[in-house]
């Protein structure tokens, strides 16, 4: 079996790993695995291959994981959080702590508030928990 056949497999194992563990860490090694795989095409000496291995593998953490790291974690707010939360709504039924009702991009939602809020006023969606929308009024 060869070099490159080695660090390919090696690079597939750890994009495995990545799969099932997302860190960001293991991906790393995958890059370096695979560019140290297409070099080992022109280098036969396994020192050399080692240290081009953990030099990609090292440049890859130091700055390639840092970026993708702040992508995602630009990218986790989604779903409720992300359409609702902040934005502006318009009292159905009067909110009260144990009811209500508000209405944001076309939809109906349970909503609960500290304090009595009437129809027809424009609240702000401070949380959710489950299908209920916790509210304040707009000032």
């Amino acid at each position: 079996m060869g070099e490159w056949q080695i660090l390919a497999g090696l690079g597939l194992i750890f994009l495995i790993l990545e799969m099932t563990v997302p860190t960001m860490f293991f991906l790393n090694f995958a890059i370096g695995a695979f560019i140290t795989a297409i070099c080992s095409i022109y280098i036969i000496n396994w020192y050399a291959l080692i240290l081009i291995f953990v030099g990609i593998s090292l440049l890859s953490l130091t700055f390639l994981r840092p970026m993708l790291v702040k992508k995602t974690q630009k990218n986790q707010e989604t779903g409720l959080a992300a359409k609702y939360i902040g934005k502006t709504a318009k009292v159905v039924e009067t909110v009260t702590p144990n009811s209500g009702v508000i209405s944001i991009y076309d939809e109906r939602w349970e909503a609960r508030a500290d304090h009595e809020i009437p129809a027809g006023n424009e609240v702000i969606i401070e949380k959710n928990e489950s299908l209920i929308m916790y509210v304040k009024e707009r000032e």
